[in-house]
């Protein structure tokens, strides 16, 4: 395929990425289910010719990551939530991967604009090619700069065909690396700011899954459900809810989990329980500029 082609497709999902994150986000209001509004990111991406490259991420307060709704969810939105909508679009594997944060709360204007000017500031400062542990730098004093610490062990993510992380990560504090983005890549960027620890931890809760390998399961629900997992989402990422038709899916979800054919996604929650915003682009670097594909 060739460079253009790449192109071509990367820049297919990002129109589409932007059309249902600009829908999902006038979705989030108060008393609004969780629920409906992922289900209705990812039924448009898929009316609009694209295909989800993993599940609508709904993440509310000190949760900075990996929580959507699992099936009879219902959770609804408060008046006092700050919430981030994490979408991820693909076109034959090329994935828009983009985020914003809505704070129905008006109490955290500051926190949501440190993670967003510090998206800004790292894009406009690219020049390829440029180390990641510099652009670690830069969000980080962006953050500081609002009185925020930046969460130091989530980071953005260089992508390839199907594959979310392809070996790169863009930190968001400063790290001594001798890797690089350069002309060709395709870089998710997504500073977290919080009010708390700047450390997340692993929560209890486990909705989203991957899958690892194919190894003997005994029960019947278990190898239905590996047989579909096998067939449709061997690579990139995929929610529980999406198989509420199979008998006893949540059991036969956690059988295979068990056995180490998929792995399970905690959610990811601030140490300190403080509150997490974030924001995030897709940037495509061309010979002559860097494009931002999510925008």
């Amino acid at each position: 395929m060739t460079n253009e082609e790449i192109y071509n497709k990367l820049k297919k999902a990002g129109e589409i990425h932007k059309i249902v994150m600009e829908e999902g986000i006038k979705l989030i209001k108060k008393d609004a289910k969780l629920y409906d509004v992922a289900e209705h990111v990812e039924n448009r991406t898929k009316e609009l010719g694209g295909e989800i490259a993993f599940p609508c991420n709904i993440s509310i307060n000190d949760i900075a990551a990996h929580y959507t709704p699992y099936y009879g969810d219902k959770s609804v939105f408060s008046e006092n939530d700050i919430i981030k909508l994490d979408v991820g679009v693909h076109v034959d594997g090329y994935i828009a991967d983009g985020a914003k944060t809505v704070d129905l709360s008006n109490s955290y204007k500051d926190l949501v604009k440190a993670s967003e000017d510090a998206l800004k500031t790292v894009i406009n400062e690219i020049e390829p090619p440029m180390n990641v542990g510099e652009m670690g730098k830069i969000i980080k004093e962006v953050i500081n700069s609002y009185g925020y610490k930046p969460i130091s062990n989530l980071s953005g993510h260089v992508m390839g065909q199907y594959d979310l992380h392809s070996g790169i990560c863009v930190p968001n504090v400063p790290e001594n690396t001798k890797y690089t983005i350069d002309v060709g890549d395709i870089v998710a960027i997504e500073p977290f700011a919080t009010d708390g620890h700047g450390q997340v931890i692993d929560g209890k809760e486990k909705y989203i899954y991957k899958y690892i390998a194919p190894r003997p399961v005994r029960l019947p629900s278990a190898r239905k459900l590996l047989g579909i997992i096998e067939k449709n989402h061997t690579h990139l990422p995929f929610a529980e809810r999406w198989f509420s038709k199979i008998p006893k899916h949540t059991m036969a979800l956690r059988t295979l989990m068990n056995s180490g054919c998929i792995y399970g996604y905690p959610t990811l929650i601030d140490r300190g329980g403080g509150m997490v915003s974030q924001a995030e682009h897709t940037i495509y670097i061309g010979e002559d500029k860097i494009e931002i594909i999510t925008k």
